[in-house]
Formats: structure tokens, C-alpha cells, sequence
């Protein structure tokens, strides 16, 4: 079985085909999936599929991408995530790719979200995009590891160097990949996928986003997951049941909360 760790199956493209995206899951032996908020006003749209689906998730965030949309506070960030299906805070982190000028605002966005979790005890889902070096300050300043006190978390949807990930499992975090390390041109980041240990890799869809080959350039879905545990398999040269294994027992052991 697999758990797609992140993907997005309350955007409307998805959610219009709920029954065809569950089926898919299901022959696909995807047992779980964690719908990750983007922002506040499609939270409740998040956790009503969680609420809905007993195998569904969801956090609770605000998107470093998202400028205009209201300002999460850490006490209404904890206030969302007091619910048994919000297993996570995110997805948050910091996007210098495709916003430019003065982004101070998502540095304090990003704290924000950090205080959240160490206050709620639930894992933050990080986004980083050509921001590595502030995305890893600013967790180790505000203490999002658990080697400062803070729960950790995933470094979702991977695009950066050995170095940026192997700082961020320093802190207690894991590392997922998406269907972007099936694409030919990935060669940096397969590179990376081989050098980690399994006990630190979760995958993901990120769908409606970056489908895997042999999909690649349609729709994702959480059903697509299998296809980028099968790449890792290949990859690092291990039974794809073990990569299976791994991450699902990953998956488990950092989002604690899904197991209750």
C-alpha cells in the first residue's frame, strides 16, 4: 500500500470527479492521502473531505505563493488545527521563484507557521523554492526541529541539493519526492533520492500538479503516487515493496496523529 503525503483533491478540477479519484486511489493501492491547505478561505473545503473520507487528512496553511489572502495569526492557525483529521501545519516555507521585492512578509508568514506547530505539537508541511538558505535559517531560528524542541515535519515536493536535505533530516525532518523525480531532466535531484536513507523519504502527487511519467503533462491524482514509488524502487535498487513499506511507516511515525 502507499500514501500520497500531499496533493490538493479539494481544487475543483479534482473534487468535480471525487468518485473517479477515490476509485483510482484504490486500484492503485493508494490507502491514504493528506489534502493540504493552501490558504484560509479553502480550509473548510479540506477538512470537509477529511471529515468525509476516513482515509483522507488535512492541515491547516497558507501558501508563501499566496500574497492576497488573509494573514494567518498563530492563535487562529491553532485554533483550525484542534480537530482529530488536521494532522499537519502547511503547507508554508518560502517561494523567492516566482514573487519578487520585498518578501518579508513570507519570512514572517513562515515563522508564523512554525510557532503554530510547536504550540499545537503537529508537523509542519514546508515549501522551498530558490529560497534553501533562508527557508533552513529561519527553521533552525525558530526552532522547527526536534533538536530544538519543535515536531519537525516533511520538505515537501524536493528540489533542492544534498546538502539543503540532509540539514533539514539534521533536524528531524523528512524528505519527499514527487512526480518530478520521474522526469528525465531530474538528474540532480534522482542523485539526491539515491543518497537518502529510506527512513527519511515520503512520496507525494502534489495533484493536481506535476504528474509522474508515463502521465506526465496531464492531470495528477493521488492514484498517480504508486508511479513514483516504482521510480524510487528502480532508483535506489530495492523491492518496490520495501519502498512501499517505508514510506507508509514513515508517513505514520511523523504525522502520529493519523494513527488515533
Amino acid at each position: 500500500m502507499y500514501i500520497d503525503s500531499h496533493c490538493h483533491i479539494n481544487f475543483p478540477e479534482l473534487a468535480a470527479r471525487m468518485p473517479d479519484v477515490l476509485a483510482k486511489m484504490a486500484e492503485n493501492k493508494v490507502s491514504h492521502a493528506l489534502c493540504v491547505s493552501v490558504d484560509l478561505p479553502e480550509f473548510p473545503s479540506v477538512l470537509a473531505l477529511a471529515e468525509q473520507y476516513p482515509h483522507i487528512y488535512a492541515s491547516v496553511g497558507v501558501h508563501p505563493d499566496y500574497e492576497d489572502t488573509p494573514e494567518p495569526t498563530v492563535a487562529r492557525l491553532v485554533e483550525l488545527a484542534d480537530h482529530p483529521k488536521v494532522i499537519a501545519i502547511g503547507e508554508t516555507g518560502l517561494d523567492y521563484y516566482r514573487l519578487e521585492g520585498d518578501l518579508e512578509w513570507q519570512r514572517e508568514r513562515f515563522r508564523t507557521h512554525i510557532r503554530a506547530s510547536r504550540e499545537t505539537r503537529k508537523p509542519l508541511i514546508i515549501h522551498t523554492r530558490s529560497a534553501s538558505e533562508d527557508t533552513i535559517r529561519i527553521m533552525r531560528e525558530e526552532g522547527a526541529g526536534t533538536d530544538k524542541g519543535g515536531v519537525a515535519g516533511v520538505m515537501h515536493c524536493f528540489t533542492e541539493s544534498l546538502d539543503v536535505a540532509l540539514a533539514a533530516i539534521e533536524m528531524g525532518f523528512y524528505i519527499s519526492f514527487s512526480g518530478i523525480v520521474t522526469f528525465k531532466s531530474a538528474k540532480d535531484l534522482q542523485a539526491v533520492a539515491q543518497a537518502l536513507p529510506l527512513d527519511r523519504i515520503l512520496i507525494e502527487t502534489d495533484s493536481p500538479y506535476l504528474a509522474p511519467v508515463p502521465f506526465r503533462g496531464k492531470m495528477n491524482e493521488p492514484g498517480y503516487v504508486a508511479h513514483v514509488a516504482e521510480y524510487l524502487a528502480t532508483l535506489k535498487d530495492v523491492p518496490l515493496r520495501e519502498i512501499a513499506d517505508r514510506t507508509t511507516e514513515n508517513f505514520f511515525n511523523l504525522f502520529k496523529t493519523a494513527r488515533t
